[in-house]
Parts: C-alpha cells; sequence; structure tokens
C-alpha cells in the first residue's frame, strides 16, 4: 500500500485504517450481519459521516484494501520493464496476493464473506470491476497488441486465477496450474 506523504494524508489514512480494523474486529466477534454502520463508527470513534467519506458501504469496510489490490495488479502490467513478458508478471503479482489472502488468520474472514450474501455479491462486483481494470491496462499497453476481447479474457481468467487460488488445498501450487492455462491462452491469441 502506498505511505501517504503529507500530515493530512496520514492522518486520513491512520482514520480509515481504525475504521476497517473497528469494523473487522466487530464483525468476526458478532457477525456481519449483527453489525450496523452506527456501531461501527462509534467503536472507532468517527461520525457516520465521516466513516461514509472513507467507505461507500457496508461493504467496502470488509474489502479496504480492494484499490490497492486493483492498482498492484494494473501495476503489474504498467509497471513491467520493457519486453518483459505479460503473464510471469501477473503470476508473480497474484501470488504475492494469494499468499496474503491465505495467511494464518485469514480464514475467519473468508468464512464470514462465504456466509454473506451481500458480500459475496458485492466481492463479484469488486471482481468484475477488476478484471475490466485491468483489461484495460492489458488493452492500452502498444507492445502487447491484443485485442480488446483477448484482453477481457486474460484479465477475467487472472482475476479467477486468484479467487481460485484462495480455494485450493494448496494455493500456491493452484496459481502455477493455473498460469500454466493462461499463458498457454496468452499465446494462442
Amino acid at each position: 500500500m502506498t505511505v501517504p506523504s503529507g500530515r493530512r494524508e496520514r492522518k486520513k489514512a491512520a482514520t480509515r485504517q481504525k475504521i476497517a480494523d473497528t469494523a473487522m474486529r466487530l464483525f468476526l466477534e458478532h457477525g456481519y450481519d449483527a453489525v450496523g454502520i452506527r456501531e461501527v463508527a462509534a467503536e472507532a470513534d468517527v461520525a457516520v459521516t465521516t466513516l461514509f467519506s472513507h467507505f461507500a458501504s457496508k461493504e467496502a469496510l470488509v474489502f479496504e484494501q480492494d484499490r490497492d489490490f486493483e492498482q498492484r495488479l494494473t501495476q503489474a502490467v504498467t509497471g513491467r520493464a520493457r519486453n518483459e513478458p505479460l503473464i510471469p508478471a501477473l503470476r508473480h503479482e497474484i501470488q504475492a496476493l494469494v499468499r496474503h489472502c491465505t495467511a494464518e488468520g485469514a480464514a475467519p474472514v473468508w468464512r464470514m464473506i462465504d456466509e454473506s450474501p451481500a458480500l459475496r455479491k458485492y466481492e463479484e462486483s469488486m471482481r468484475l470491476r477488476h478484471a475490466e481494470t485491468l483489461a484495460a491496462a492489458i488493452a492500452a499497453d502498444p507492445e502487447l497488441s491484443r485485442t480488446a476481447t483477448a484482453s477481457r479474457t486474460i484479465a477475467r481468467f487472472v482475476i479467477d486465477a486468484y479467487s481460485l487460488a484462495r480455494e485450493a488445498a494448496d494455493p500456491e501450487a493452484a496459481v502455477e496450474e493455473i498460469f500454466r492455462m493462461i499463458e498457454a491462452a496468452w499465446e494462442a491469441t
């Protein structure tokens, strides 16, 4: 995550993190559906309007690293060295993201998400948005010279690789297996 440079930006980032941490703690202690926005705001010692200035919805509190995830994927495309192949760069980033989301202590969060229809729906819409953003970055790279359809297809495969690997018994092996298929699809376009 990018570290804000100015004092005001650091304070905003600290407030945002405090709200997200408080919400997650309350959701895990009492259940997602049992905790309201007002309770999160009160426990974080912020106004409800402050909470909503940082998070658009209750679901967004659970996925507080959404922007960072999307930026990291885009950066894997745009930050590659000249002539560096795309698929290995994306594999490396997805592998790092999967390691993070399968780290010790993450299971209760994913259980909560899996048990909540609202969170599953939010996650799906987030995944579609991430795929579209990633596809735009791929399509915009003149070195890659792929059609919009090919770019969107590969982007969706990459986003799905993250979800599938996260749920696998051996997440790292799953990333490798899935990316062999993605590499083959990329080469075929």
